[in-house]
C-alpha cells in the first residue's frame, strides 16, 4: 500500500483563496476570467459533496483539493517571480493581451488544469488515500461531468452574441478544434500511466514533463490573438453565475 500523506486543506480553504483572487484581479485579466470559471466549478463540487452525491466523501474532497492546489501553486509561483508549469505559462504570459478574448482565456485555463493538473491530482490523491486510480474513477467522472456542463455554459456566456456571423468568426474555428471530453479521456489515461510509472521515477518525471509541454503547446494555440474589428461588448467579461 502506498504511503499515506497527511490531508490538511479543506475545500473551504481553496474556495476562499479563489474568492480572494476574484476580488483582487482586474475583471478583464485572463487569469481572473479563468478563476471565475474555476470558482464556480469548485463551489458546485462543494455543494455536491455536502448534498451526499459522492459515494466516498473523503475521496471526493481529497481529489477536489489536490486538484485546486495545482492551480493555486501556479498562481503562487508567478506571484513570487518563479516559473509556472509549462501548461500555465501561456495564460500568465498573455493574460493582458488585448487581442485575446475572454472565452479563450477561460478555455486555456481549463485546458491547463484538466490536461495536466488533473492527472497529477489523481496521483496525489492516490498517495494521500493509499488507493489505486480505479478507486477514484467515480469521483473523477462526477467532477468531469460538472466540468463538461460548465464548459457548455462558458461557451454560451462568453461567445459573441447571435447577432454576429459566428461561422465566419476565427474564434469559432479555433475553439472548435478543442474538446474538454477528449482532454478528460486523455487525462485519465495519463493518470493511470503515471501511477504505473511511480516506481520508475526518472521515466515518470520525463512523462510528466512531456505532458506539461504538450498541454502548454495546446494552450498557446488556444490563446492565439484574434483580430476583432467588432469590439465585443463588455458583457463578455462578466462572471459566470453559480
Amino acid at each position: 500500500m502506498a504511503q499515506r500523506e497527511q490531508f490538511t486543506t479543506p475545500v473551504d480553504a481553496v474556495v476562499s483563496r479563489m474568492r480572494a483572487l476574484d476580488a483582487a484581479l482586474p475583471e478583464r485579466d485572463g487569469v481572473a476570467v479563468f478563476n471565475r470559471v474555476y470558482l464556480t466549478v469548485t463551489e458546485a463540487v462543494d455543494r455536491s459533496i455536502d448534498a451526499g452525491r459522492f459515494a466516498d466523501r473523503r475521496a471526493a474532497i481529497t481529489l477536489d483539493v489536490r486538484f485546486a492546489e495545482r492551480y493555486l501553486a501556479a498562481v503562487d509561483a508567478v506571484t513570487d517571480g518563479r516559473r509556472a508549469p509549462a501548461c500555465w505559462r501561456p495564460l500568465f504570459q498573455l493574460r493582458r493581451h488585448p487581442g485575446v478574448r475572454p472565452l479563450q482565456f477561460a478555455l486555456a485555463g481549463i485546458n491547463a488544469h484538466i490536461g495536466h493538473d488533473l492527472a497529477l491530482a489523481v496521483v496525489d490523491s492516490c498517495r494521500t488515500l493509499g488507493c489505486e486510480p480505479a478507486d477514484l474513477e467515480d469521483e473523477f467522472d462526477r467532477v468531469g461531468d460538472l466540468l463538461v456542463s460548465l464548459e457548455e455554459r462558458v461557451r454560451e456566456d462568453l461567445m459573441p452574441g447571435p447577432d454576429l456571423l459566428q461561422i465566419a468568426d476565427p474564434l469559432t474555428h479555433l475553439l472548435g478544434s478543442w474538446s474538454l471530453e477528449r482532454a478528460r479521456e486523455a487525462t485519465w489515461a495519463a493518470a493511470r500511466a503515471l501511477w504505473a510509472l511511480r516506481r520508475v521515477p526518472d521515466v515518470a518525471e520525463e512523462f510528466t514533463e512531456q505532458l506539461d509541454a504538450a498541454v502548454g503547446f495546446a494552450g498557446r494555440i488556444l490563446l492565439t490573438p484574434l483580430a476583432d474589428c467588432r469590439q465585443s461588448s463588455g458583457s463578455s467579461t462578466g462572471a459566470i453565475s453559480s
